[in-house]
């Protein structure tokens, strides 16, 4: 399900988001990439596509994935050209988070169309970079006015995974085309608890084909399940191709971890640690912390309870 609320914009912005949003998704499967060395095997790479949330006046987070450890470089310009480079900033991206790198990029001007630049670079060779993909949110206003944002939740459920004859993950594209400035996503990123299967029947005869992964044909138990049922969403061009243009703003429900689950009661064949937490959801916990573009709240042990402000006119809780 997805329900946009839209808020009254300016034609020349619809018209340059329009713009904007081409870019950003021939950018996400690679068309405009910028090339740095010759040789694309030695290069380090994005994979899975970028993505941006938790947008303030003057700051956001933005995520990306590589294929090796690496260190993440992220520029970020006022101008889809980057003529002028506003904001430069890097993080490394290491075995222990499965590769995914996060930070937060501040100083930004409010309301303003923020284009950002990603690419991986070697950390033993200089200047060895993989290919740039580029990406775009907009900064909350601070003037009270109209702003639009799509919602939506449970991705990849109940066995429907992606089937790239039927377009693959379509309302991502859909709600791409209504050019919000935020989504907010509630919850349900992953069900880790349903396996993908290679086939289901429909009713009207037809077969609905999965693409099927090692991690997505098992229930979740394994801290990389779990993150391969993030790395999974990420396989589906459309859904690349939304969150590099729409910032995100995350929470959680039940199938992150399992089917109405409780924070004491549910457990695997591993049990509880010394302190009575769940191995489980610890491990269900850590593959949505390191996959989500939300800021870190460390004095919250990794709680995703938070308040966010996109302007003097919408809270969210």
């Amino acid at each position: 399900m997805a329900v946009a609320i839209r808020g009254k914009q300016g034609l020349t912005r619809r018209q340059m988001l329009v713009r904007s949003a081409t870019t950003v998704a021939l950018a996400s499967v690679g068309g405009l990439a910028k090339p740095y060395l010759s040789r694309a095997a030695d290069r380090p790479r994005i994979a899975g596509g970028i993505q941006s949330g938790d947008v303030a006046t003057d700051s956001a987070v933005v995520w990306a994935r590589a294929d090796r450890p690496s260190r993440m470089i992220v520029e970020c310009s006022t101008v889809e050209s980057f003529k002028t480079i506003a904001r430069t900033a890097s993080m490394d991206a290491l075995p222990d988070r499965d590769f995914t790198a996060k930070l937060l990029l501040d100083g930004l001007p409010p309301e303003q169309d923020i284009f950002y630049r990603v690419r991986c670079e070697d950390f033993g060779a200089a200047g060895l970079a993989g290919e740039s993909l580029v990406g775009h949110f907009r900064t909350a206003p601070t003037e009270r006015r109209a702003v639009s944002f799509v919602w939506s939740g449970d991705t990849a459920g109940q066995g429907w995974g992606i089937d790239p004859s039927r377009g693959g993950m379509r309302t991502y594209r859909t709600m791409l085309q209504n050019r919000p400035d935020f989504f907010i996503h509630s919850g349900d990123h992953i069900y880790a608890d349903c396996p993908v299967p290679s086939e289901l029947k429909l009713p009207n005869g037809e077969t609905w084909r999965n693409i099927v992964t090692e991690e997505k044909s098992v229930v979740a138990h394994s801290l990389d399940e779990f993150r391969g049922n993030y790395r999974y969403n990420l396989l589906d061009e459309n859904f690349r191709a939304f969150h590099a243009a729409v910032p995100m703003l995350a929470q959680w429900d039940d199938h992150e971890v399992t089917n109405d689950w409780s924070p004491i009661g549910t457990a695997d064949e591993t049990g509880y640690a010394e302190d009575g937490t769940s191995r489980l959801v610890a491990r269900a916990r850590r593959a949505f912390h390191e996959f989500m573009p939300m800021r870190a709240m460390p004095e919250r042990d990794g709680r995703v309870y938070r308040k966010v402000s996109y302007g003097p006119r919408s809270t969210f809780f």
